[in-house]
């Protein structure tokens, strides 16, 4: 598993010296950044997930953040903030620049239990696991290594010209925060839909 963890301070999670200098794209949810150059591509998750897909030969990859599985964003139908549209979006923008589909691989981050709110089936958090799992698997796109479920926020970085992934466990501040984040998100989301599936508490 080329997943390095770190279990310092925030301000400590420093990368390898090799990669230290490398610009950073810092990814919110609904986001997604491709690149085939060595960058660095700097998140922050909870009950989200991110996938970071990359053409191993050609260091060409990218990450995305997603809140949900499914849904539909009536004033943007390709919004990246689920999973289906991030998924598809992420293979499509790898492959518009030289990607080979064949070739991809997959890191896979987040899915924590952070938000305090009843909900239906297994939850946020297990649904967005499993989905990424499944569509990776139909796909056919191997998971080398993931970091997911558990109860605490992550912050992952990844460099698609390595396919180094960094994760590092937040504190409860941290993770307080990104759980407040993620639920004034989650609520700006349900009230798109018609039917909501989580009872707010």
């Amino acid at each position: 598993m080329s997943i390095t963890f770190n279990q310092g301070p925030s301000q400590m999670f420093k990368l390898p010296t090799d990669e230290e200098g490398l610009s950073r794209v810092t990814i919110h949810i609904g986001g997604l950044h491709v690149s085939r150059d060595a960058v660095v591509m700097d998140t922050v998750l909870g009950s989200c997930i991110s996938s970071c897909l990359y053409d191993p030969v050609l260091g060409i990859g990218g990450m995305n953040h997603f809140m949900l599985p499914d849904g539909i964003d009536p004033n943007n139908p390709t919004s990246a903030r689920y999973g289906v549209n991030a998924m598809e979006l992420l293979i499509s923008e790898i492959m518009k620049q030289g990607g080979h589909r064949r070739r991809f691989r997959a890191k896979v981050f987040g899915g924590g239990h952070v938000l305090r709110i009843r909900e239906s089936l297994d939850g946020i958090p297990q649904q967005n696991i499993d989905f990424v799992r499944r569509f990776l698997n139909e796909e056919q796109i191997p998971i080398m290594s993931e970091d997911v479920g558990g109860y605490q926020a992550r912050r992952v970085l990844f460099n698609p010209a390595s396919g180094k992934a960094y994760v590092k466990q937040l504190g409860k501040s941290e993770a307080k925060g990104t759980a407040d984040e993620e639920m004034v998100y989650l609520i700006s989301l349900k009230r798109q839909k018609k039917d909501g599936d989580v009872t707010l508490f």
